[in-house]
């Protein structure tokens, strides 16, 4: 499905060209039990609004999946989805509907699940998003365009034997926000990354803590891996605008306070201070904040996660997800 934007919209009707680095590539293999996502982020210039878009095969948090693997080696592609959440006053909303393979098509530069669409043409990354909210079902119809101001090809390992990667596309980004429902129009700094693994997410890691923000000349990302071998894995990258990446010594970790759901929260900062300016999404095995922190001797507004697979895999969340996470034929 090509996505289309009327010549009067917020976006241009020929993109800009940009340097080119890394695609999303989302036709790449996904073998049985694995998954690969796609994720956005971005925050508002004036600092009230946000979003978080993620593409998925294989839906790493998905209790439809979940199931079928107990059963047996199960095929990525009956399980995909586009979560959609809005973060800002009186406009929010959160979408996750689970789709089978007869709802999807996917190509080098598309990537349609059901109604919605993402599409990259060399330039920009243009989603199409027509959704239902839940639990309380409303409209998410819209459109995002991102377009990389910083980008690599880097990709990092994240367990020890090889099976889980991911890749940091655009760690710096402009993007354009248009909704009809709800009625949304801003543009910020964004974010674009990709996950991918070959085994179920929770049998490699017990938990992790990530975070991106955006520098006065790029971009630094953060990431702590709590394995299930017991061991750790920290990152700390600073991207810059031509293409390069530069690992820096972990600051000092600082703790903040646990989510609503006593999700565990901590990330890293210099002089090991930081604030959470306001908790975007509340889940009980994972919380995604807005955070306030110094690296690289800046004060910047950080985006963060932090994810407790020991919570996901347990019994009763897995009786909850579906009340979040409908699945529907198409």
């Amino acid at each position: 499905m090509a996505v289309r934007y009327e010549s009067n919209s917020l976006f241009p009707t020929r993109p800009q060209p940009v340097r080119q680095f890394g695609a999303p590539r989302f036709d790449r293999p996904v073998p049985r039990d694995g998954y690969a996502w796609w994720y956005v982020d971005a925050l508002s210039d004036d600092g009230r609004y946000g979003l978080t878009v993620i593409a998925f095969v294989g839906s790493v948090f998905s209790p439809y999946y979940a199931h079928r693997r107990r059963q047996g080696p199960a095929d990525p592609l009956e399980h995909c989805a586009l979560n959609v959440a809005l973060y800002g006053p009186d406009h929010a909303r959160w979408a996750m509907t689970e789709r089978g393979r007869t709802a999807v098509r996917r190509g080098a530069d598309t990537f349609e699940i059901g109604p919605s669409a993402l599409e990259w043409d060399g330039h920009s990354l243009s989603i199409h998003v027509d959704e239902v909210a839940m639990p309380v079902p409303l409209r998410v119809r819209g459109r995002i365009r991102l377009t990389p101001t910083a980008g690599t090809h880097y990709t990092a390992v994240l367990d020890a034997t090889g099976l889980h990667r991911w890749s940091p596309i655009a760690p710096e980004a402009r993007v354009e926000v248009e909704f009809a429902h709800p009625g949304l129009r801003w543009a910020g700094t964004g974010y674009l990354d990709s996950n991918s693994g070959d085994a179920p997410l929770e049998t490699a890691f017990a938990s992790w803590h990530w975070s991106r923000a955006a520098l006065c000349d790029g971009a630094a990302v953060l990431y702590d891996v709590e394995r299930r071998d017991g061991d750790r894995l920290s990152l700390a990258l600073k991207f810059d605008r031509h293409g390069g990446v530069h690992a820096f010594e972990p600051p000092p970790v600082a703790t903040l306070p646990r989510s609503g759901w006593r999700v565990e929260r901590l990330t890293r900062s210099e002089l090991a201070r930081a604030k959470v300016v306001r908790t975007l999404t509340d889940a009980p095995f994972y919380a995604r904040s807005e955070v306030r922190q110094r690296l690289y001797g800046q004060d910047v507004a950080a985006i963060h996660e932090s994810l407790s697979l020991d919570r996901f895999a347990a019994r009763w969340v897995q009786v909850l997800l579906p009340f979040r996470m409908p699945r529907v034929a198409r």
